[in-house]
């Protein structure tokens, strides 16, 4: 598994391994924001994902931009919370960091009040393959719309839209943005929010592992089991969702954690 679908699988897993089991589908307010994200993308003449995470589906507006990107005009549904023919145009390396940022926001978005959330989005400027075959810098947004009563997030909307912004530079730009007071939360500090994912005895752990510390010689320098240090690592494994330590190494540094 390459570290792509490792960042990839991890978001999946925080998503749809959330509480559905209170409430059931809303479907005159699922409408209502149906009509609202329609409505934008044909406002903005942009590209509107509305994703609804309780039934794993997702629900796409193409404005006038999706022209650009290649994709089919007008509105499609598709039996899945992400929109795979949008990420796979996205460049790999601003696809694993688009995907950082959307688990750091989840982590800061669950330290707010349900009701606030909307308030709050992301901002990145990610490069997408357009149908001529070459990349194009596209704003990118992430609002959470709507949580249910027991706190799960349950809709989400994606905004994909031509930047004014083309000078080449590193990474996304990636920020937390509070559109009511304008505060942003830079790259750097958004990071710390990953690492409400796994423990701190965890995180020292795979900082030793990146090392090339052995289990046993993780235990001797810990103070702790060698037994110990396996279970943690067989939690690591499980919890990034790859396939062993290495790759938990590779995603942890990409996520900042390490």
């Amino acid at each position: 598994m390459d570290t792509t679908a490792a960042v990839k699988n991890r978001l999946s897993a925080t998503l749809l391994g959330q509480d559905f089991s209170c409430a059931e589908q809303n479907d005159s307010l699922l409408g209502a924001y149906k009509a609202m994200a329609e409505s934008y993308a044909k406002i903005d003449h942009s590209v509107v994902v509305l994703s609804d995470f309780q039934s794993n589906r997702s629900y796409i507006y193409a404005g006038n931009f999706g022209k650009v990107l290649g994709l089919n005009p007008g509105n499609s549904m598709i039996d899945s919370s992400f929109e795979e023919a949008i990420f796979s145009k996205i460049h790999p390396d601003d696809l694993i960091e688009r995907h950082v940022l959307e688990l750091s926001f989840f982590q800061y978005q669950k330290k707010q009040v349900a009701d606030q959330r909307q308030k709050y989005s992301t901002s990145s400027r990610i490069r997408i393959s357009n149908s001529q075959g070459g990349f194009i810098y596209t704003n990118h947004r992430i609002i959470y719309l709507n949580s249910l009563p027991n706190d799960s997030v349950w809709l989400s909307l994606c905004v994909y839209a031509p930047s004014t912004y083309l000078d080449p530079h590193p990474g996304i730009d990636g920020k937390i943005i509070n559109n009511e007071t304008g505060e942003n939360i830079s790259f750097h500090k958004y990071r710390q929010f990953g690492k409400m994912l796994i423990t701190k005895r965890e995180i020292e752990i795979l900082g030793l592992v990146a090392k090339g510390m052995s289990s046993k010689q993780i235990a001797g320098h810990l103070h702790i089991t060698e037994y110990t240090v396996r279970r943690h690592r067989q939690n690591l494994i499980y919890k990034m969702q790859v396939s062993n330590a290495s790759e938990a190494v590779k995603t942890a540094m990409i996520m900042g954690l390490i």
